[in-house]
């Protein structure tokens, strides 16, 4: 069995100006996959702006293996459409994780992460406190895709691990 590091939540709140793939608009889903790991969101019908909300813990075995998302475009009679795909890098959000932080006032930015050719950000991404737990909002830009965003959270589970004392 793997070592698990802990727990990420993993929340795909929505997407913006995902691309058309019916007549007039899209029915999108996102598929998130890490490793072994994989999920999928509810589908949204007729929507290029839709809400999901939905969220998934994913156990974190290695912080070097990113998380994938694609979105597709669900098809009654034939394959569904691929409306691009993203990667997020956990690397900057696990070193924030490491430092064990404690008792910050509310709310406390960490981290800020820029865009870069190495990542998907549409947008500047902070590592914030809030309430005893260390999020990270993110834009992330489709790719291989016309046009398209998903915005997602993430948020730090902490695993017991009686091997491991502080």
């Amino acid at each position: 069995m793997e070592n698990i590091t802990g727990l990420l939540k993993i929340q795909v709140k929505r997407g913006i100006d995902l691309a058309v793939r019916d007549i007039l608009s899209s029915d999108p889903y996102v598929v998130v996959s890490m490793a072994h790991q994989k999920w999928k969101t509810r589908v949204v019908k007729n929507s290029c702006n839709p809400e999901w909300k939905d969220e998934q813990t994913l156990s974190i075995t290695d912080p070097n293996i990113p998380i994938n998302l694609a979105v597709y475009d669900k098809d009654m009679f034939t394959a569904d459409d691929k409306m691009g795909e993203a990667k997020i890098d956990i690397k900057p959000y696990m070193d924030v994780i490491e430092r064990r932080l404690e008792n910050l006032p509310t709310p406390t930015t960490i981290a800020r992460i820029q865009p870069s050719r190495d990542n998907c950000l549409a947008d500047e991404s902070s590592i914030v406190w809030r309430d005893g737990k260390i999020y990270q909002d993110m834009v992330l830009g489709l790719r291989n895709v016309e046009c398209g965003k998903v915005e997602v959270q993430l948020e730090w589970i902490h695993v017991l691990d009686s091997s491991r004392r502080l």
